[in-house]
């Protein structure tokens, strides 16, 4: 979560003479983390004074951008139906309220998230902030608070699946991770646990197979050898990954 989300920042008040454009990135539910870009377009007319085409342009600038929100872009067509006034009010007030409500959107994907995988520093981050419920302390913390954070959490998860693969001699795993610690790349440590892990696991996983497959054949256990060349046969990683994990609990 690897999934990135972008909004448009409109920073138009009484107190600033320009209206600005802003689209930082920020990671989704499935992302990785990423750095935050900025791209800007300016007029030098403050909203209040912006004629009716200049306030379309400002707002089809914002749907533009393939990553907002639903909230964001439901808002903006809404506006854009209707007056003038109601474009202004988009800009100045109604963008702010709708980014909110899809930064939350995906706050609560990244806490599902992060709750199946047991990322205690994700959860304890993302709780705090739907508690105190600050449109700017979501958006930020979707910027650059959840890297920081996703990266701890996924370093602990690497640690807990080494202690694991150096138990049952899972050396394709064990040996990238240790490659991954020594590098300690937030966005590859998160890539691999999505998609380079289950590769190496099931690669080890089917080493393990073949090697208790010999050692079945060697003791004449007929019902074991038939489950494991079933199991060899049907190829599934995932069911091949339960029944090792059963077998060795056994």
């Amino acid at each position: 979560m690897r999934q990135h989300r972008a909004g448009l920042l409109v920073v138009a008040t009484a107190l600033t003479p320009a209206l600005l454009l802003t689209t930082p990135a920020f990671a989704g539910s499935t992302a990785a983390p990423a750095t935050a870009t900025t791209v800007t377009v300016s007029s030098e007319t403050p909203v209040d004074e912006m004629s009716e085409d200049e306030l379309r342009a400002a707002i089809h600038a914002i749907l533009a951008d393939e990553d907002s929100g639903r909230g964001v872009t439901e808002a903006a067509t809404q506006a854009l139906d209707g007056t003038a006034d109601d474009m202004r009010a988009f800009l100045k007030t109604g963008y702010r309220l709708a980014q909110a409500e899809d930064d939350r959107v995906a706050i609560v994907r990244i806490l599902f998230t992060a709750q199946q995988n047991g990322d205690k520093r994700v959860i304890a981050e993302i709780n705090g902030l739907l508690d105190r419920n600050v449109p700017e302390e979501l958006r930020e913390w979707l910027e650059t608070g959840y890297p920081l954070a996703q990266a701890e959490d996924d370093r602990v998860r690497l640690s807990r699946i080494l202690h694991t693969a150096q138990q049952n001699g899972d050396k394709r795993v064990i040996k990238e991770i240790n490659g991954l610690l020594d590098r300690n790349v937030p966005e590859e440590l998160r890539e691999w646990l999505e998609t380079g892990y289950p590769l190496a696991q099931a690669e080890d996983d089917r080493v393990a197979l073949f090697t208790l497959l010999g050692t079945a054949q060697k003791n004449g256990d007929t019902k074991l050898v038939q489950e494991i060349n079933g199991l060899l046969d049907r190829m599934d990683a995932d069911e091949i990954r339960a029944w090792l994990t059963a077998y060795r609990a056994a």
